[in-house]
């Protein structure tokens, strides 16, 4: 199967300015997470971005780059604008990679794309990894998923979910066993047609409560197929500390 990868990448960051470009193991770390999604087999690999600094460095390093509007409120409507403007197929799978990801495995990427077109009657698919610990599940930072037997999702969240009533009254914070406690991870893979649906979409007040695009889709009925990661994610770069961490390991290998 061909599928194709869009990182959008934008230059403005309130925590790390400039944040796609800042240097990990001496090369920009957009260029990392270019690296990881060609390893992936994806037919195609474009950067999504309004700014210059960051069109000049991608082509610098080989990457295809599309340049898109600047007002986009979420890294998917990025995507779409791409989508459309190069005319994708309505059934092309396009991969959402953030790039802010320089550690992603490229298996996972591979993986969200061929849930998707295993899913048919889904129109997004994404993946979740176990929650083994109780300072993950009760980290807002940190994104919960609930999903249904078939695997697609109930509802993403910041807050603790699924809530044990008995177990978590009592103040305990220990995971209670027999319910499954599933991080989400936090990229996504669309078919081109359904990305121009959902540049139509209203914003959710469930999305702007929690901060979650997810949730706008969720809100509006659109089924989101949750996959088993088979291998654990790369840690993702927020802070500075993030950034550090994550050098010290591109350093390792």
């Amino acid at each position: 199967m061909s599928f194709k990868v869009v990182i959008p990448a934008r230059y403005a960051s309130s925590r790390l300015p400039g944040k796609p470009l800042l240097e990990i193991a001496g090369r920009p770390m957009l260029e990392h997470v270019y690296r990881r999604a060609c390893e992936s087999g994806a037919g195609e690999v474009i950067v999504a971005t309004d700014d210059d600094r960051i069109r000049e460095a991608a082509e610098a390093f080989g990457a295809g780059v599309a340049m898109t509007a600047a007002d986009h409120p979420s890294g998917t409507d990025r995507i779409a604008e791409v989508a459309e403007v190069r005319d994708w197929p309505a059934d092309t799978i396009v991969v959402n990679l953030q790039g802010d990801e320089p550690l992603m495995p490229p298996i996972l990427i591979r993986t969200v794309a061929d849930d998707l077109e295993a899913h048919t009657g889904a129109d997004i698919a994404t993946l979740c990894a176990p929650i083994d610990c109780a300072e993950d599940f009760f980290d807002p930072h940190i994104v919960k998923v609930v999903r249904d037997r078939r695997g697609y999702a109930l509802y993403f969240s910041r807050a603790p979910i699924p809530w044990d009533r008995d177990e978590f009254a009592t103040g305990s914070r220990t995971l209670p066993e027999g319910v499954p406690h599933l991080r989400h991870i936090g990229m996504y893979s669309y078919r081109a047609g359904f990305l121009q649906h959902y540049r139509q979409l209203e914003p959710a007040p469930i999305e702007n409560s929690e901060m979650l695009e997810q949730l706008r889709a969720l809100w509006h009925g659109v089924r989101i197929h949750v996959a088993d990661a088979p291998e654990t994610p790369g840690h993702g770069v927020d802070t500075q500390a993030d950034l550090e961490r994550v050098a010290g390991l591109l350093a390792a290998e």
